[in-house]
């Protein structure tokens, strides 16, 4: 076990949920990671508990990372009522083998409740999704754009996601990381993302701008709960450092998601169609395969 818990082994399974940041379907705008965001949001600004809205935003992006957005209503929705619980089940189990037993079974209990339920909620939250991040940025470098760009709700949710699992090699507190991965840009809210140049930029000024932004985010947050905005703030708190589980077990999430964000870019432009063909079966399986690979042959593929 590495002082982290972090293996590369975990990476794929990993690469998979940051892709929920680029899933999307016909029923709703943006893509699944910005609407499990804001369904997050509804439901704790809403009064859910934080553990409650932690295990089942965790578990309904589990779940999304194999069957997008099939999720429970919408299997519901497509009649197969009678066995929509069972088939999201398999999506979970399919990828959580190595999740440490507690945690796991903890998350798989909340399969049942499906994904929070979206709606109108509080102005930061709207903002963030609309707010993207910055790119590659270096003091004294032109910033490298990566299109198209995130948005904040999107890395703000997994690394919520992330911490959770990360929580577990860390003996930390799930649903404080989770919280502190929700919150934890606050600030952007208000402050258009200029990546670490920009920081650099605003050299002694800076800390003061983000708290005046945070402070901002945090009012919308106690106008509808004072008490979930304390439990914000004790969540953000640790994370100025690496003193305590929950700060490490954040800080292996947003540095996992920075990164990978950026590999996928690079993974994306290597793709070869050896590797769509043979390893993914992009023609698979069927009836009329044999013609299929007939048509991939002259077509100079294979």
């Amino acid at each position: 076990m590495t002082a982290t818990g972090l293996t590369p082994a975990a990476l794929p399974f990993l690469r998979e949920l940051g892709d929920l940041k680029r899933i999307r379907s016909a029923a709703a705008p943006g893509s699944i990671a910005e609407r499990l965001f804001v369904a997050g949001w509804v439901a704790l600004l809403g009064g859910d508990s934080p553990a409650q809205v932690m295990e089942q935003v965790t578990a309904a992006a589990i779940v999304s990372a194999r069957l997008g957005d099939l999720d429970l209503a919408t299997l519901h929705a497509l009649g197969l009522a009678d066995d929509a619980l069972a088939i999201v089940a398999r999506a979970f189990d399919e990828v959580t083998g190595d999740v440490p037993a507690s945690l796991r079974d903890r998350l798989r209990a909340a399969l049942a409740l499906g994904r929070p339920a979206t709606g109108v909620t509080a102005p930061f939250v709207t903002r963030l999704a609309r707010q993207p991040r910055a790119g590659v940025t270096c003091p004294g470098r032109p910033r490298i754009l990566l299109q198209p760009p995130e948005n904040h709700a999107e890395h703000c949710l997994i690394v919520a996601v992330y911490g959770v699992l990360a929580s577990a090699w860390q003996d930390a507190d799930p649903t404080s990381v989770f919280l502190a991965g929700m919150a934890h840009h606050f600030h952007n809210a208000d402050m258009p993302d200029s990546g670490y140049s920009g920081e650099m930029l605003l050299g002694d000024r800076l800390d003061a701008a983000i708290a005046h932004a945070r402070v901002a985010a945090l009012a919308e947050v106690a106008a509808c709960s004072p008490d979930l905005a304390r439990q914000v703030e004790a969540a953000l708190a640790p994370i100025a450092g690496d003193a305590t589980p929950e700060a490490r077990a954040f800080h292996i999430a947003d540095v996992l998601d920075r990164v990978l964000e950026i590999e996928q870019h690079g993974r994306a432009a290597q793709l070869t169609m050896p590797v769509v063909l043979g390893e993914y079966g992009l023609v698979h399986d069927g009836p009329v395969k044999p013609f299929h690979d007939r048509i991939v042959a002259d077509a100079g593929w294979l």
